[in-house]
């Protein structure tokens, strides 16, 4: 169905290009924003420009962070355990942990897996900038542990055992977190208990 506005057709086919927006959705989000007094729509916008502008990518884990505060809070905090490199797909996997309140170590974000069939190799993620800072790292905090937090799916395992074979002339402990979290499940949606256990049970690769 096409509305008679073309300004609101163009918002709802913008929200249904959205991960998990279908159509309906796109049309309630549409409708509230029409019925929004104008300043709220602005505020909208604003924050949309202003996440393309001002985030930005960590120089040190490659998790987002703005733009003024590069290193992200996380690489910046003297209170993490800078021992330990939590290997992660994606920034959600990051919030997923950090709600979770149990790990307290530090992150690195590979912004993809690696999967040949779309194409996607081990340069086209952030494989490389992790073998770096390993390599330069601080000898006054070594790190002595990788965990391996990927989602367990082919892209996910496929990942893991590459950066494994990768990490072995380091001579770091390589670690997985353990399998309560089911196959083919991902990270972001999985609740903070089990995420909690999964990290407790992690186990040397």
């Amino acid at each position: 169905m096409r509305y008679t506005s073309a300004a609101i057709e163009t918002l709802i086919e913008e929200f249904a290009k959205l991960p998990g927006i279908g159509r309906k959705t796109a049309q309630r989000l549409a409708m509230h924003i029409l019925h929004e007094p104008k300043s709220g729509a602005e505020r909208l916008a604003g924050a949309l420009i202003d996440i393309k502008e001002k985030v930005i990518r960590c120089s040190v884990c490659q998790n987002v962070t703005d733009r003024d505060a590069d290193p992200c809070y996380i690489c910046s905090s003297t209170g993490r355990d800078r021992s330990v490199i939590c290997v992660v797909e994606s920034p959600a996997d990051v919030l997923a942990f950090e709600k979770t309140g149990h790990y307290k170590g530090q992150y690195h974000v590979l912004h993809g897996l690696v999967s040949p069939l779309d194409g996607i190799g081990p340069d086209d993620i952030r494989i490389r900038e992790l073998l770096a800072r390993l390599g330069g790292q601080d000898e006054t905090v070594p790190v002595k542990e990788v965990v391996l937090a990927l989602n367990p799916t082919v892209e996910g395992e496929t990942t893991s055992l590459y950066i494994t074979r990768l990490l072995k002339p380091f001579g770091i402990s390589v670690t997985k977190i353990a399998r309560g979290i089911p196959v083919g499940a991902e990270l972001e949606f999985i609740d903070e208990a089990t995420l909690s256990r999964a990290m407790e049970g992690r186990s040397a690769v």
